[in-house]
C-alpha cells in the first residue's frame, strides 16, 4: 500500500515534500540552472538581443504558449473523480488554471506586437525547425505519458523554469524602458505575470505529483519523473542555444555565414 502524502509545511519550501521529491529537485537542478541563467535571458534583461533574435524567440516560443492550455486539457482527460486524492487535486487545479493559460496567450501576442511580430507571423511559424522541438516534446508527454509524468514535465518543469527566467528579465528596468511608455504595460504583461504571479504554480504541481506518488514511489517512477523533468529543461536549453547560434551568426562576417550555411545544408 502506498503511504499517502499530505503537505503540512509551506507550499513553496522543498522541505515540505518527501525526501524523494527533494532529491528530484536536487538531481534536476543543474539542467534547470542552464536554462534560467542562460546568456539569452541576460541579454534580454539588458536589452542587448538583436531584433531578429527576438523575432525568432517569440515566434519559436509561440506554440508552447498557445498550446499550454491544451497540454493541461489532455492531462485533465486522464483524471477520474474520486479515484485517487491526487487525481481530484489535479482535476480541480487543471480546471481552474486552463483559463489562465488562455489569457497568457493573449499577453504573448501583445509582447510580440511590441517587437513588430504580428499574430500572422506567430501562426506562420517561419523559423528554423529546431525551435519547434520543445513544443513537440510538450505535446508528446501530455498525450502519451501518464498524468503524473506529464504534469512533472510541463506544469512543474516548464512553468518553474519560466517563472525564474522571467524574474531575471524583469530584475532591472532596462528591457521595459526600451518600449514606448504608452505600450510598455501591454508589452511587459506576459513577463510580469510569470515573474510575479506564476511562481506558486510549479510548487502546486509538485504537491499534486507528491500526492499522486505518495511517500515512497518506486525507483522506476522516480527515474521516469527525473528523466521527464530534465528533458523539459534540456529542450528549453536547446531552444535557447539555437537562438543564440542565430544571434552570433547574424553578427559574423558574410563569408563565415556562408560557410555555416553550407555546413548545415
Amino acid at each position: 500500500m502506498i503511504e499517502t502524502f499530505n503537505r503540512t509545511g509551506p507550499l513553496m519550501e522543498a522541505a515540505s515534500y518527501p525526501a524523494w521529491a527533494q532529491q528530484l529537485i536536487q538531481d534536476c537542478s543543474e539542467s534547470k540552472r542552464r536554462v534560467v541563467e542562460h546568456e539569452l535571458y541576460r541579454r534580454m534583461r539588458d536589452n542587448k538581443l538583436s531584433a531578429k533574435t527576438m523575432r525568432n524567440y517569440l515566434i519559436g516560443g509561440w506554440p508552447v504558449v498557445e498550446q499550454f492550455a491544451l497540454y493541461m486539457a489532455q492531462n485533465l482527460t486522464k483524471t477520474r473523480f474520486a479515484r485517487h486524492p491526487g487525481e481530484d487535486m489535479a482535476r480541480r487545479w487543471l480546471m481552474r488554471n486552463i483559463r489562465v493559460e488562455l489569457n497568457h496567450a493573449d499577453y504573448w501576442v501583445h509582447w510580440s506586437r511590441a517587437h513588430g511580430v504580428s499574430l500572422e507571423d506567430l501562426q506562420a511559424q517561419k523559423v528554423t525547425p529546431e525551435l519547434h522541438a520543445l513544443s513537440h516534446w510538450c505535446w508528446h508527454t501530455s498525450s502519451a505519458d501518464s498524468l503524473i509524468v506529464a504534469i512533472a514535465a510541463t506544469n512543474y518543469a516548464i512553468e518553474g523554469a519560466t517563472g525564474e527566467w522571467s524574474a531575471l528579465v524583469c530584475s532591472s528596468g532596462v528591457y521595459a524602458a526600451a518600449f514606448p511608455e504608452e505600450d510598455r504595460k501591454r508589452a511587459m504583461k506576459w513577463l510580469k505575470m510569470h515573474a510575479q504571479y506564476d511562481d506558486a504554480h510549479p510548487w502546486e504541481a509538485l504537491e499534486i505529483i507528491c500526492t499522486l506518488a505518495g511517500m515512497n514511489p518506486s525507483k522506476s517512477l522516480q527515474a521516469e519523473l527525473r528523466q521527464a523533468v530534465c528533458k523539459s529543461y534540456d529542450y528549453m536549453f536547446l531552444f535557447l542555444e539555437r537562438c543564440m547560434q542565430l544571434e552570433h551568426a547574424e553578427k559574423a562576417p558574410v563569408a563565415v555565414r556562408e560557410r555555416m550555411a553550407l555546413a548545415e545544408s
